[in-house]
């Protein structure tokens, strides 16, 4: 076979997975961009659309944080599970209870006054709904899984895109800049390559940045990271005897947490049950929620973080700092009985990998340079939304009546670099890897035994 020959036979393959990489993909990636652009506004629109809820007059001096959780407790009876303390001294305090039916809540108390300033559930909100349909769809493991095989989908689109986009016979700035003169399909098709000529490299940081917090690829990139003692730091984590014989982890404990943390085994409070404890021993108390706070002041942690309360009875109160720059993540344990710290992990303990994934997540969601950082995001955003609407619209302006118009199927292709392609996709990116063989395997084998399908893709 000629160069040239293969190459057309290469080209017209690439455009075909473009193709079927854009069909799958375009619906998701919207659904994506819309609510994350929605999420890099988070503060700014839960400000505007719930203000009476977030501030309150400011204050001199905060109230006892029992304090707080008794008067949200008394206007909605429940389970507290959580305190969010505000840095801000025009800001109120959030709990997060669990009633006793009905969703979780989330109560806004005035920390200078105990007033209760009233309660929402997180998932019925704007922000709440675009940061549920981002990372799951709302559909749990099976969404999460869904988001993630769009996202490594979304990185072969944008590869073979970058193929069929690099100039050949045309020059560089015919790549760069839309066809402002033409007009229908040559016009759309210009606009969608340069448009993505200026946007690919931000997509692929923003796909990347994000798939560490996917089901699969996040927890083998966190296993990996350990086990080559570059993720979470080996000499932080909890020997057996602090830890319960089936000690949970962090994000089974108390769901959000920083990425590296994730994995980290939850250590346990001593009490009285504890197997070395006297016979006529007296049961353990709960030092309570004020001599925890007190504790975690005394070891530089004022406000400006979520505690957790404890688990069980060897359960522990758990203090997490998350700014919008990770330098400054740390997470505290502190034992329920004794005001011991059980653990006390920050950003300086991660390895560089971890440091690495902790420093794209805050770019991602914008929060590490500010405005400047969430304007950037927001057009990669738009520039996505500009991407699918465009490429859509010409695949319905070509496609036959009737069919899905998939590219023609190259009559030779070399099977040796499809195989090398699959299992390169696949060791990086498992299901990925999984979904191309998949359609490969329904492309040559399915659709030619089934002619009437085919006609139709076709």
């Amino acid at each position: 076979m000629s160069q040239s020959r293969h190459d057309r036979h290469l080209y017209r393959a690439v455009w075909r997975w473009h193709f079927y990489a854009g069909l799958f993909v375009a619906p998701l990636l919207l659904i994506l961009a819309i609510t994350g652009s929605i999420y890099l506004f988070n503060d700014e629109i839960e400000d505007a659309l719930h203000a009476p809820l977030h501030f309150a007059p400011q204050r001199q001096a905060d109230l006892p944080l029992s304090r707080l959780l008794a008067a949200a407790q008394t206007a909605y009876p429940g389970e507290v599970t959580r305190i969010d303390l505000p840095s801000d001294p025009q800001r109120t305090a959030q709990v997060f209870i669990t009633p006793r039916q009905g969703e979780p809540l989330r109560v806004f108390v005035d920390p200078g006054s105990a007033r209760v300033h009233g309660a929402f559930v997180y998932t019925r909100t704007l922000v709440g709904f675009a940061d549920t349909m981002h990372g799951s769809l709302m559909l749990g493991s099976f969404g999460d899984a869904i988001v993630e095989l769009a996202a490594c989908w979304a990185l072969l689109l944008i590869a073979t895109g970058a193929y069929l986009w690099w100039p050949r016979e045309h020059g560089w700035r015919h790549a760069l800049w839309p066809r402002w003169r033409e007009r229908g399909r040559p016009f759309w098709r210009s606009l969608h390559s340069s448009i993505g000529a200026w946007t690919a490299m931000l997509i692929v940081f923003l796909i990347l940045t994000g798939l560490p917090w996917a089901g699969v690829w996040g927890d083998l990139l966190r296993a990996g990271t350990q086990q080559l003692d570059i993720g979470y730091p080996s000499e932080h984590r909890h020997h057996a005897a602090a830890a319960a014989p089936n000690a949970v982890t962090l994000a089974q404990a108390i769901g959000e947490t920083p990425w590296t943390m994730r994995d980290a085994p939850m250590p346990a409070s001593e009490h009285a049950h504890h197997p070395h404890a006297a016979a006529n021993e007296a049961p353990a108390r709960d030092i309570g929620i004020d001599a925890v706070a007190r504790v975690l002041a005394a070891h530089g942690l004022r406000g400006d973080y979520r505690l957790s309360l404890p688990r069980g009875e060897d359960g522990v109160y758990t203090a997490v700092v998350y700014p919008n720059r990770p330098q400054g993540q740390r997470t505290v344990h502190v034992d329920r009985y004794s005001a011991r710290v059980a653990g006390d992990t920050g950003f300086a303990d991660y390895g560089w990998a971890a440091k690495a994934v902790e420093l794209g997540v805050q770019l991602h969601m914008g929060n590490y340079f500010g405005r400047a950082n969430q304007i950037v995001m927001l057009l990669t955003c738009l520039g996505v939304v500009a991407l699918c609407c465009s490429g859509a619209w010409m695949w319905w302006r070509r496609r036959p009546r009737g069919r899905l118009g998939a590219p023609s199927l190259p009559s030779k292709m070399r099977l040796r670099t499809i195989a090398l392609i699959t299992l390169g996709c696949g060791v990086l990116f498992p299901l990925l890897g999984a979904s191309l063989l998949l359609v490969f395997v329904l492309d040559r084998i399915l659709l030619s035994r089934l002619p009437r399908l085919a006609a139709i893709v076709r």
